[in-house]
C-alpha cells in the first residue's frame, strides 16, 4: 500500500478499508492535471525561495520524464497506489531521491485534488464547447440547404402551420447556442485557481497564488481557503448543463426517431448510422437516436448524484466528495459520445422534401391563413375563426385539402371567398409572408442564418 501519510498510525489499514477508500482506479485520469499543477507549484515555490532552482529542475524533469513515460505507455498507473498523487509523488522520490520529498511543501492533498478536477473540467467544458459548434455547424448548412423545404410544423404532435426545415433546424441552433453560452459561463466562473489553499487554512509558507494561478491560465486565486477546497458548484454547473445538452439532444433525437418511422417518412439515416434486426430483413432502425434518447437519463443521475452528495456537508473537505469524479468522468464521456455520434448521423442523413411538403398540405396546417384571409376581406376573426372550422370539417366529410375544394362549394360557406383564396393558402404563401424576425420567411431567415454564421465566426467559450 502506497500512501502519503501513516506516521501517526500503528496499524496498517485493512485492505477492503484501504480499497474502498482509494481512488487511483478512476483518478488515474488526472494524471496529466496532477502533473501539470505540480509543475506551477514546485516553479512557484523556486521563485519564493523554499525551493533551490537545482530542486526545481529535478523536479520538474522527473516529472516530466513520468508524464512522457505514462504518455508513451512505458509506465503504468497501478492499484498498488491509494491515487494519483500517491502514484506521482512516489515514482518522483524513486528517481531522484530527497528532492522529489519536498514537491509536496505548501500543499494539501485536499487543495491538489481541488486544483486537478477544476483543471479537468475546464478542458472538458472547451472540449464540449467545440463539438457543440460542429452540431451547429452541421445545423447551419441544413438551414442554408432547406430555405424552400416545406414541411408541418406541429403543436401536441398535430399538424399545426406550415414552416420550413431551415426553420424547423433554426429552433435547434438556438437550443444548442444557449448550451455554448452556459459552457461559456461556467468557464468563466469556475476559472479561478484553488492551489494555496492548504488542508482548509492556507499554509504559513510565503506563496504566491497569484503566480502559480497565471502559470496555469487562470484569472487568479481563488480568495477563501475553506470554500476553495470544499467548493463543487462548477462541477454541478457543468452537470446540470450536460443534462440540458442531452435533454436538446434527446428531444431531437425523439423527433428523428418519428421522422425515420413508416408514417411519416421524411429523414432516411445513412446506413452507417442505422442498424437492422435479427429476424426482421426490413428493419432498418435509428439505433444512434435511440440510444442518445436513453443515456440522457444517465447525465440526469450524475445531477442529482453530486447535488444528493453535496446537500449536507459541512465545511471544509469531507471524504464524501471524492464521489465527485466517476459520476463526473461518466457524463462527460457520456455527453461527448453522443455529441459525436448524433452530429454524425445528422450530417449524413437525407430529408424527403415532397413527402414533407405533402404531409403539410395534408392537415390543413394553412386554416389559420384561410381564416387570416377572410379577416382580410373584413370578416372579423371570431367569424372566420367558426367559418374556416366548418371548412375543415367539409373537407374531412369530403376526405380532401382546403384547396381542393372547388369556388363554388367555398362559397357556400362564406361569399367572401374568391379565386385567390388559392394563392393564399399555398404553402409558399403560408411561409413567405410570415416576415417577422424568428418567423419562417426566407427573407428573415436568410438574415437569422448570416447571424448564426458571424456567431459561428467567433472563437471558442472560453474567450
Amino acid at each position: 500500500m502506497a500512501q502519503l501519510w501513516g506516521g501517526r498510525f500503528t496499524k496498517q489499514t485493512d485492505d477492503l478499508v484501504y480499497h474502498f477508500n482509494a481512488s487511483i482506479s478512476f483518478d488515474r485520469r488526472f494524471l496529466e492535471e496532477d502533473i501539470e499543477g505540480s509543475i506551477a507549484h514546485v516553479v512557484m515555490l523556486a521563485k519564493q525561495g523554499i525551493l533551490t532552482n537545482e530542486e526545481k529542475d529535478q523536479i520538474v524533469k522527473g516529472l516530466g520524464d513520468i508524464r512522457k513515460e505514462v504518455r508513451d505507455g512505458q509506465l503504468a498507473v497501478t492499484d498498488e497506489y491509494e491515487d494519483v498523487h500517491s502514484f506521482v509523488e512516489a515514482k518522483l522520490i524513486e528517481r531522484i531521491g530527497d528532492a522529489g520529498k519536498k514537491m509536496h511543501t505548501g500543499r494539501s492533498r485536499n487543495d491538489q485534488v481541488a486544483l486537478d478536477l477544476r483543471l479537468y473540467v475546464r478542458k472538458e467544458i472547451l472540449n464540449v464547447d467545440g463539438l457543440l459548434k460542429e452540431l451547429l455547424n452541421v445545423l447551419l448548412r441544413i438551414q442554408k440547404e432547406h430555405l424552400t423545404t416545406y414541411m408541418p410544423g406541429f403543436t401536441h404532435l398535430q399538424k399545426a402551420q406550415p414552416v420550413t426545415l431551415a426553420h424547423h433546424m433554426g429552433a435547434y441552433f438556438e437550443m444548442f447556442k444557449r448550451d455554448r453560452g452556459r459552457m461559456h459561463d461556467i468557464f468563466m466562473r469556475m476559472n479561478y485557481c484553488p492551489l494555496g489553499a492548504g488542508a482548509l487554512a492556507g499554509t504559513t509558507y510565503p506563496l504566491d497564488r497569484s503566480y502559480t494561478a497565471s502559470m496555469l491560465g487562470f484569472e487568479g486565486p481563488t480568495l477563501n481557503s475553506m470554500d476553495s477546497v470544499s467548493d463543487r458548484d462548477y462541477v454541478i454547473e457543468f452537470l446540470s448543463a450536460a443534462a440540458t445538452i442531452m435533454m436538446h439532444l434527446s428531444r431531437f433525437s425523439e423527433e428523428i426517431i418519428i421522422w425515420n418511422s413508416n408514417e411519416y417518412r421524411f429523414i432516411e439515416l445513412d446506413d452507417a448510422y442505422s442498424t437492422g434486426s435479427s429476424i426482421m430483413p426490413q428493419k432498418k432502425n435509428p439505433d444512434i437516436a435511440e440510444l442518445v434518447r436513453g443515456k440522457t437519463g444517465r447525465v440526469y443521475g450524475a445531477l442529482v448524484s453530486i447535488l444528493t452528495t453535496m446537500k449536507g456537508l459541512p465545511l471544509a473537505y469531507n471524504k464524501d466528495m471524492q464521489e465527485d469524479k466517476e459520476l463526473t468522468f461518466d457524463a462527460i464521456d457520456t455527453v461527448k459520445d453522443c455529441l459525436t455520434l448524433f452530429t454524425g448521423m445528422l450530417s449524413t442523413a437525407g430529408f424527403r422534401k415532397e413527402v414533407m411538403a405533402k404531409s403539410a398540405m395534408g392537415g390543413f396546417t394553412n386554416a389559420t391563413d384561410a381564416a387570416d384571409y377572410l379577416v382580410g376581406k373584413g370578416v372579423p376573426f371570431r367569424d372566420a375563426h367558426g367559418i374556416i372550422g366548418k371548412l375543415v370539417l367539409t373537407c374531412i366529410e369530403k376526405q380532401c385539402s382546403i384547396e381542393e375544394l372547388t369556388l363554388p362549394e367555398l362559397k357556400e360557406l362564406s361569399p367572401v371567398f374568391e379565386e385567390d383564396i388559392y394563392d393564399a393558402v399555398s404553402l409558399k404563401t403560408c411561409v413567405e409572408k410570415r416576415l417577422t424576425l424568428g418567423a419562417p420567411g426566407i427573407e428573415v431567415m436568410k438574415q437569422v442564418i448570416a447571424d448564426n454564421e458571424a456567431y459561428l465566426a467567433k472563437d471558442g467559450c472560453e474567450t
